[in-house]
């Protein structure tokens, strides 16, 4: 299928790179032209501008798949609209907030387009493993897009549509959340193997151990694992872990509705306390995973 994907980062150029890779026209947008020309040798076409993105299909309706962080999301799908043909689907496939998008698919709707919300997970490990994707928004928009979707989930991810606006942003919210509480509960435990009572002990064999068929195999425990077998001491980190925004908003979302959360709150907490200095070899290691799988900064500050 013909597809602009706006928004070359660490997961945006991967996808517009396994779609060119697997037969689809894809035109790459970004604001700083070196992603694009990257994107060029991997089969993709040019648009270094909005208006060459769109004028690069030769008329008639397109898909924008934005892969721009949340705050300013709202701006880039007006720019688009005053654009764009009537008939076009603009895909958000970044960390939105699920609240906002029947509003966002309102406006697209009435400028004579499509708006679908897509939660995209696999960090920068999506290309090889394939995507795992979370929709919402235009059900019909959806089958149209549906076959970039099959490919950016090979070999081993996945897609679903989930309902109307937002179901997409809600699910991965909530994905995100549960990632908290799952690395941190991974980085608690390294902690306690490195503090407690038998002295050098081998964390990344204990990983290795565990990901062998244990209770706690998982991916998560797996790049715990190679970033303690690549760095033992985790010198180097600091320590400070961000918060991009998802497990802030279930929390909120818990709260109002009367969900307790007590392990995601912790989590959270966490994550507050370490950009305020309270690090340990547990936020060090949270710093490691998610530099693992998202290519996150180690030292954010810094």
């Amino acid at each position: 299928m013909r597809i602009i994907v706006s928004g070359l980062g660490r997961m945006g150029s991967q996808i517009a790179r396994k779609l060119a890779e697997n037969d689809h026209q894809v035109v790459a947008h970004n604001r700083s032209h070196e992603p694009i020309d990257e994107a060029l040798k991997h089969g993709a076409a040019a648009g270094y501008t909005k208006g060459e993105a769109v004028k690069a299909f030769g008329g008639g309706p397109v898909v924008v798949w934005i892969m721009l962080p949340a705050e300013i999301i709202d701006s880039e799908i007006e720019d688009w609209l005053q654009i764009v043909p009537a008939g076009s689907i603009i895909v958000d496939g970044g960390n939105s907030h699920f609240k906002l998008d029947k509003q966002r698919g309102e406006k697209i709707k009435a400028a004579g387009s499509s708006f679908v919300d897509i939660g995209t997970s696999g960090g920068v490990w999506g290309y090889e493993n394939g995507f795992s994707l979370m929709a919402g928004g235009d059900q019909t928009a959806f089958k149209t897009i549906e076959p970039a979707l099959k490919t950016l989930s090979q070999p081993r991810g996945g897609y679903h549509y989930f309902g109307t606006h937002g179901a997409g942003h809600f699910v991965k919210m909530v994905h995100n959340a549960i990632e908290y509480g799952m690395m941190e509960s991974l980085a608690e435990g390294y902690r306690v193997l490195k503090e407690g009572p038998y002295e050098n002990l081998d964390l990344a064999a204990a990983g290795q151990v565990w990901q062998q068929s244990s209770v706690v195999t998982s991916w998560l425990n797996q790049l715990a694992q190679e970033a303690l077998a690549e760095n033992p001491q985790l010198e180097g980190i600091s320590g400070e872990v961000a918060e991009t925004g998802e497990a802030r908003w279930t929390l909120e979302l818990a709260k109002e509705n009367a969900i307790p959360m007590p392990s995601i709150q912790a989590s959270f907490d966490v994550r507050l306390a370490s950009q305020k200095g309270e690090v340990n070899f547990a936020t060090k290691l949270l710093a490691a995973i998610r530099n693992k799988f998202g290519g996150h900064d180690l030292n954010p500050k810094q």
